[in-house]
């Protein structure tokens, strides 16, 4: 499904439409086509809360609700039997036909089918020097080679992992010791990078790996949800390299073999016993390494920063990223999701439905088709904890939940005194409360 949404987003932070497709995988002439229409209909970023991607397609494209039964051709077949003495474009597209023909499925034409083949096919080696324009692109990684700190009590080494940040244009780097890899260590880097440059750039160019991209691709990778959402809290566009693709993001990989030199190796002799006494050597040699001056053209990369690229920069919001994790979770027909052993109470009517969960130290939030429905305060403490908003109950539940002493005693003080002392005698003769309500049912109407 096109990205309707991240396209106004992205236009509406200023970003060509080449950047706009680049980041959204998708053709300039879709991206054109979705602004066009925006426009027509007047639809503009910010969106209204209660708008979703269905009602966003349904306002722009009515007409393209409808999928496409074609069936998409199999181009690593096709380049695998082209390869053979023979075999032509013309003679597999009768063979493709065939096969949508037995499974009833529709062709594409023959132009198309082309097409298709030759987008596959069009592939080159050349390579050429591309001038980043300043504060535009920040590429991060992982360095390769890791380094580590030691157990005070049993000399045990644990392995720390080197996050790697660079600027594009000015090759002004930010680097951290982690202890894992994991989605917690890749969000706080970018945070962390993002204070120390003082300011966020247009575009962010990560690698493929599991904490950024969920689901690497040639054409439309998949990003993390969470890595999504803290791009979008800075207001920045994540564009992955594609997938062993290194020149996609040359100045990370050129820092990264220099850091491995200039900071990891340089502390290979020095011991540490926690992992905030080694960023702090690594800051350290940072600050060498960024003032340390070209080799080739005058100034540093702390120059250059500071004289061309800094001002050029997106300022950073007004509090930083907090950190989220989503899962998917059903309602059930107790109108409450699970998440961590504890249950949250969800608007009756998404029963059955699947529903996304954003989940924070403090709030969890559920939102339907990206519009939020609800949220709770974050329980903790004796697993099986029930969250329970009365607005999320069906009618019938609210009334019984409703059923109570105080629901009597307010009833008689509206008839009289005599009345109220009356019911609280009946409710407090017996052992059960409950017990007096049926009795009271019994001797006397209650208006609903």
């Amino acid at each position: 499904m096109t990205k309707y949404r991240d396209i106004l987003r992205l236009s509406k932070m200023g970003l060509s439409q080449r950047s706009i497709a680049s980041s959204c995988q998708c053709s300039r002439n879709t991206v054109a086509d979705v602004l066009s229409r925006a426009d027509q209909k007047g639809v503009l970023w910010p969106l209204p809360d209660d708008v979703g991607d269905p009602d966003l397609q349904l306002m722009l494209f009515p007409e393209r609700l409808q999928t496409s039964l074609r069936r998409i051709p199999d181009c690593e077949h096709i380049h695998r039997e082209m390869a053979k003495s023979g075999v032509t474009l013309s003679l597999l597209w009768s063979e493709y036909c065939e096969v949508c023909r037995l499974s009833n499925e529709i062709p594409l034409k023959y132009t198309q089918y082309c097409n298709y083949y030759r987008k596959f096919a069009a592939t080159t080696k050349a390579t050429m020097h591309i001038s980043r324009k300043p504060g535009e692109q920040l590429e991060v990684d992982w360095a390769g080679q890791t380094t580590a700190i030691v157990d005070r009590d049993t000399g045990e080494l644990f392995p720390v992992y080197v996050f790697v940040a660079a600027l594009s244009s000015s090759q002004y780097a930010y680097v951290e010791g982690f202890l894992s890899q994991n989605q917690e260590s890749w969000i706080t880097a970018h945070v962390n990078a993002f204070t120390f440059f003082e300011g966020v750039t247009r575009i962010l160019v990560p690698d493929n790996l599991k904490t950024g991209v969920e689901k690497p691709s040639w054409y439309s990778p998949v990003i993390n949800k969470t890595y999504h959402e803290m791009a979008e809290h800075y207001g920045t566009a994540v564009i992955p390299a594609r997938v062993r693709k290194p020149k996609d993001k040359p100045s990370v990989e050129g820092i990264v073999g220099i850091i491995s030199t200039w900071i990891i190796a340089a502390l290979r002799n020095q011991t540490y016993f926690s992992l905030a006494e080694l960023n702090n050597a690594i800051m350290q040699k940072l600050r060498e390494f960024n003032s340390k001056p070209f080799q080739k053209k005058p100034g540093s990369r702390l120059s250059t920063f500071l004289n061309e690229e800094r001002h050029a920069l997106q300022p950073l919001p007004a509090s930083a990223y907090e950190l989220a994790t989503w899962k998917i979770a059903t309602v059930q027909f107790n109108y409450h999701i699970s998440v961590d052993t504890m249950h949250y109470s969800v608007p009756y009517e998404y029963i059955k439905h699947k529903v996304d969960v954003r989940i924070t130290k403090g709030v969890i939030e559920v939102f339907f088709n990206n519009h939020r429905i609800c949220s709770h305060p974050r329980l903790y403490g004796r697993p099986g904890q029930y969250a329970t908003t009365e607005d999320h109950m069906p009618d019938k539940h609210k009334q019984f939940v409703q059923w109570n002493a105080e629901r009597f005693v307010s009833w008689a003080q509206n008839v009289g005194p005599s009345t109220t002392t009356v019911i609280k005698a009946m409710l407090s003769f017996h052992r059960i409360e409950q017990q007096g309500w049926i009795l009271r049912c019994q001797e006397t109407a209650i208006p609903e």
